[in-house]
């Protein structure tokens, strides 16, 4: 058995992943903002748990270097040891220009993305290290690869140097007891994406097909990371979800499913 921490995880990506973790029989300690939604999202996966699996919660702002070493400390002493650190937590405002993002959005995409995520992963690195070692994994998203997207500048730019950070962090433990990977899930119709979709509906207007096209429902991503992250032996190891022979493959079938219709968009 596993025993994981994921950063973000009482909705979206964190929640599937969290969710897929304990069918397979791995504990997970969930994290979220508040408490209320971290005993909601306890509640609902307590039940997924297989083979003895176990599921806790700790609020926790990832921003705050106490808070994130709470949440390690929390999940050892529940557990006994944390094998797997997933620094999932984020926050995407993705319908904006950079000039029109609000000084607070970008605080907190910069804050939560990037220092949450620097902080996440120096707490489980000096934890393993003093252990007997472990894997960690920080979650990218759009732009980390470098593209430029509309709407997305500020949110990318926080990517793409998160991105940088893991290359250094791969480079630094290299030799260690510790191995440190990236994942890149795609493009994910999220809480966020529709918190942001609500607000702006002429973006979804305008970007529906290509959503269609591109974009996946986290349920349906989760398994294949999930399995890739518990098989992963190597440091620097890099998973992607959408690959090039995946795309194309979605282009060629041209976004027959109108994925935004489960959503009442």
């Amino acid at each position: 058995m596993t025993h994981v921490v994921v950063t973000g995880s009482t909705k979206g990506i964190g929640f599937a992943l969290s969710r897929e973790l304990l069918r397979r029989g791995h504990s997970v300690a969930v994290s979220g903002r508040t408490q209320e939604a971290v005993d909601e999202a306890v509640g609902k996966l307590a039940p997924e748990a297989t083979g003895g699996a176990e599921v806790v919660g700790l609020p926790t702002d990832v921003t705050d270097p106490a808070q994130v070493q709470a949440l390690w400390d929390f999940a050892v002493v529940a557990f006994g040891s944390v094998d797997l650190w997933v620094n999932n937590a984020g926050v995407a405002y993705t319908m904006r220009t950079i000039v029109e993002t609000t000084p607070d959005e970008v605080a907190t995409m910069v804050g939560t993305n990037m220092l949450g995520t620097i902080t996440g992963a120096q707490v489980a690195v000096r934890g393993m290290t003093a252990a007997s070692g472990g894997q960690v994994f920080n979650i990218l998203g759009g732009g980390s690869d470098g593209s430029v997207r509309p709407g997305m500048g500020v949110y990318s730019a926080t990517k793409r140097g998160l991105d940088m950070f893991t290359k250094a962090l791969v480079k630094e433990v290299d030799g260690t007891s510790v191995r440190v990977g990236q994942v890149r899930p795609g493009i994910l119709i999220t809480d966020g994406w529709l918190r942001e979709a609500a607000a702006h509906p002429e973006s979804v207007s305008s970007q529906r097909k290509m959503v269609n096209i591109l974009s996946d429902h986290v349920d349906d991503v989760a398994p294949y990371l999930v399995e890739r992250m518990l098989a992963s032996t190597k440091n620097g190891d890099a998973i992607a979800w959408l690959t090039n022979g995946r795309m194309m493959k979605k282009f060629l079938r041209g976004g027959k499913d109108d994925k935004l219709a489960r959503y009442g968009l």
